[in-house]
């Protein structure tokens, strides 16, 4: 069981705990020591976004750090998928990336990278943990580290996303941006000029303070009115540390995490990248991907939700595409994590590739309806394995005859029980909901 870790690293209110300076020294020296058993004298790469808690942040991770001989380099504002770039590019044993993703400014986060780029597995995670929360680390420093800056880790990931797609592709195409006055702020618009593009960009006037404010991927509402008034071709919009991309069409229509892995998966297959014929989804994307992309003859492995297990299913499968509706999608012949720049470059190429346009695209995807509802519960058992439920759950499923689906899991960070059905049929949608959710109720209810 987690005790600091969710689904994307250590997340919390800066300033409190797990995230008060304290706490974040320990992390740092948790981190050495654990990084220690393969590295003498640790280097790791720190990046954060435009939260005004970043700074101390940082140098507090860079002060743990230092406590256990380890050392810190500065790749200052950037974005993730840019921090874990940098880490496997260059010399470092680890990258902490320094972000709440899409939370508002007061919170904040630790997400860790291996050398490799990775994000770390769960036992790892568990081990920088327990030398946290059950190791004395009374020698974890005090005050500020200080960590080295190198502006050049950002140019080279801009180099990078630079090279993604031939040289003019998007001349004579007009964008909208919305950064989410977050990471992608100071890099988004250049990168899409670089290719070609006439860019417009929103949200990319960070003040430390209204990172995700009405604006980014999370609230779509600006971005698409001012891609129908505009005229735009596309408008994309990143979230605050730009690891997640979603668009919008024409008509200010929203082209979600679905969409994104059917049309780049269509790409690839076209251009023959899509080895094994197979895209990973998680266990939330609708049940239209999984039968639409069964008819271009690719199959759709679904993983736990978190990026992170969607990597790790990804590499079981030895799938080059897999993502989750929210906009995280991995391209992982080109890169270890989500990235959202990344993802508006290939999309925008695949929608190019088309010979249909993408409104009509649009129109012939039908989604399943799909309805969520969160259950309290005062403890957690195996859904599926419980003498009452998991009998009345396979039931449940049996009466759909193929056209649906029951999701059951816990929240990583609350005592919720999330059950997600999705049929064919809004009505036995509602009822399967309502009947799963009060048997769990009844039986486990706080």
């Amino acid at each position: 069981m987690k005790r600091l870790f969710g689904t994307d690293g250590i997340r919390g209110e800066a300033g409190v705990a797990p995230l008060d300076p304290a706490t974040v020294r320990r992390f740092g020296a948790a981190l050495a020591t654990v990084l220690g058993g393969a590295a003498a004298a640790p280097r790791v790469l720190l990046g954060r976004d435009t939260r005004e808690s970043g700074p101390w942040l940082r140098d507090a991770v860079a002060a743990g750090l230092a406590s256990q001989g380890g050392s810190a380099v500065d790749a200052g504002v950037i974005t993730t998928p840019g921090l874990a770039f940098g880490t496997s590019s260059g010399r470092f044993d680890a990258g902490v990336m320094i972000s709440a993703s899409h939370n508002p400014f007061g919170d904040n986060g630790l997400k860790v990278f291996g050398r490799d780029g990775m994000k770390l597995p769960d036992a790892q995670e568990a081990e920088i943990e327990r030398w946290i929360l059950d190791h004395d680390l009374s020698d974890a420093g005090s005050g500020a580290g200080r960590a080295a800056e190198d502006g050049a880790i950002a140019r080279r990931y801009v180099a990078f996303l630079e090279g993604a797609v031939p040289e003019g592709r998007f001349r004579g195409r007009r964008l909208l941006l919305d950064c989410a006055n977050g990471s992608a702020s100071a890099l988004g618009a250049e990168i899409f000029r670089h290719h070609g593009a006439e860019v417009e960009a929103i949200g990319d006037r960070p003040d430390g303070r209204n990172i995700n404010l009405g604006c980014g991927s999370l609230h779509l509402e600006r971005l698409a009115e001012r891609v129908r008034a505009g005229g735009f071709d596309l408008g994309l919009g990143f979230d605050g540390d730009a690891d997640r991309c979603l668009a919008v069409d024409r008509t200010g229509r929203v082209v979600d995490g679905d969409h994104i892995l059917y049309l780049t998966a269509r790409k690839l297959k076209r251009d023959g990248l899509l080895h094994g014929d197979g895209v990973v989804a998680t266990i939330m994307s609708n049940f239209w991907l999984e039968k639409r992309l069964a008819d271009e003859g690719i199959r759709l492995h679904r993983s736990a939700v978190g990026d992170k297990y969607v990597l790790e299913k990804m590499i079981a499968e030895d799938a080059a595409l897999g993502g989750e509706q929210s906009g995280h999608v991995i391209f992982r012949d080109r890169m270890t994590t989500g990235d959202g720049l990344l993802t508006g470059l290939v999309l925008l190429d695949a929608i190019l590739d088309e010979q249909t346009p993408l409104e009509t695209i649009l129109d012939g995807i039908v989604p399943f309806p799909q309805k969520l509802v969160n259950v309290r519960v005062a403890s957690k058992p195996d859904l599926r394995s419980h003498p009452v439920i998991g009998p009345a759950v396979a039931q449940a499923e049996s009466d759909l005859h193929g056209t649906g689906r029951i999701v059951l899991r816990y929240s990583g960070t609350e005592s919720l029980a999330r059950v997600m059905v999705e049929a064919e049929d809004p009505a036995a949608v509602e009822r399967v909901t309502a009947e799963v959710a009060d048997l769990i109720r009844r039986e486990l209810g706080a």
